[in-house]
């Protein structure tokens, strides 16, 4: 598989008005020690349920003498929250990229990003993490959303003073754009710098978390988060280039970083490539998987136009809102939570296991801007 983002615990020292999940944020005593809890608990198990090998067939890339496409090493994203703070990086980062590495060793290895806010970064941080075979670390807050690097001048010397760091230890800046795909194929160690920018794939904000309840979501219609690169795009093709998932310290999983209204499985219980291969042929997620979620519910009698219309709602402070985000939440919660049980069903019979022994399951409470919780 060429890409995972692996959100390992939701404890973050900052929260933002944008971000698009509202579990990032300070936890304190008690509540940060479950959080964290949850992190070591689940992320055996999670990384153990990984590919058997991180490694994907570009078939952008030019096919040698026989007219074979080169075999590339994959990349393990490791995010929050913010995965550098004190109660994170000990139990839980650090010992995720040292199971990463033992993992994919003589398997065609791993690239490990690790993503921070940056200013918990320090001289021995940076060398902890090279010294556990980190390839890149990704600054992701050099926007004016980040408290303190609101401005050009201070984004600046924030980006100076970190670069200046990370070039003593002997790193790069990546050559590639945040927004190109493959900016993982150069030499590292390297480092790189972005945030949620006008310019940026994710400048116009997911409808959801706290951008949501902020009313900052700008998307409309015509912005299909779904057919770019973090979105569902391809995400089922996990052989070749341009597949990436995205997994919570639950062990959820999901075709994309802005999260669908309900997780493909969990990563506690099985792994990711039964879980994706048992979803292949699926109208609905091969439709996410071209691109096009406007026509996930064509085999459910949803004509583009009803997904379109479904699609529209209102933001908390009244305005007009439409994205195609909001259809697939709503195609999700009235429709796919069966063809998703059978699909487990199916990978349950495919092991052995009989019902009885699969009922006792972790359940997934939907909170969403659109419609009430329902339990």
């Amino acid at each position: 598989m060429e890409s995972i983002y692996y959100v390992m615990a939701w404890a973050c020292h900052r929260r933002c008005k944008h971000c698009y999940e509202e579990r990032f944020r300070p936890y304190v005593r008690g509540a940060l020690d479950t959080v964290v809890a949850e992190a070591v608990r689940n992320f055996p198990r999670i990384v153990d349920h990984f590919p058997e090998r991180m490694t994907y067939i570009d078939l952008a890339d030019v096919p040698d003498a026989e007219g074979q496409y080169p075999q590339k090493t994959g990349r393990v994203v490791l995010s929050g929250g913010e995965s550098l703070l004190d109660a994170v990086r000990e139990s839980v980062t650090y010992p995720v990229i040292e199971r990463l590495q033992r993992r994919y060793a003589g398997q065609g290895g791993v690239k490990v990003v690790v993503q921070t806010t940056g200013d918990l970064l320090t001289d021995r941080i940076v060398g902890e993490l090279l010294e556990r075979g980190v390839y890149m670390i990704s600054v992701a807050s050099v926007d004016d959303f980040h408290v303190g690097l609101e401005g050009e001048a201070k984004q600046r010397a924030f980006m100076d003073r970190l670069s200046e760091l990370f070039q003593c230890h002997g790193m790069r800046p990546s050559g590639l754009q945040a927004t190109t795909r493959n900016w993982h194929e150069d030499q590292g160690p390297l480092y790189s710098f972005f945030g949620a920018t006008p310019d940026s794939w994710i400048g116009k904000l997911w409808p959801r978390g706290r951008a949501w309840q902020s009313n900052l979501p700008r998307a409309t219609l015509a912005d299909n988060f779904c057919n770019r690169w973090s979105g569902g795009l391809n995400f089922l093709r996990h052989a070749y280039n341009g597949s990436e998932v995205s997994v919570e310290p639950d062990g959820s999983v999901y075709p994309c970083c802005v999260k669908t209204a309900l997780p493909l499985g969990n990563l506690c219980e099985e792994p990711l490539i039964d879980i994706l291969d048992s979803l292949v042929g699926v109208p609905a997620y091969e439709a996410i998987t071209m691109g096009h979620p406007e026509r996930m519910g064509l085999a459910h009698g949803w004509s583009e136009e009803d997904f379109n219309a479904a699609s529209r709602t209102t933001l908390p402070d009244g305005r007009p809102y439409q994205n195609l985000c909001i259809g697939c939440d709503r195609f999700h919660e009235q429709v796919l939570g069966p063809v998703l049980a059978e699909a487990r069903a199916r990978r349950d019979a495919a092991r052995g296991i009989t019902a009885a022994v699969a009922a006792p399951r972790r359940r997934t409470v939907l909170i969403n801007p659109l419609s009430p919780v329902k339990d």
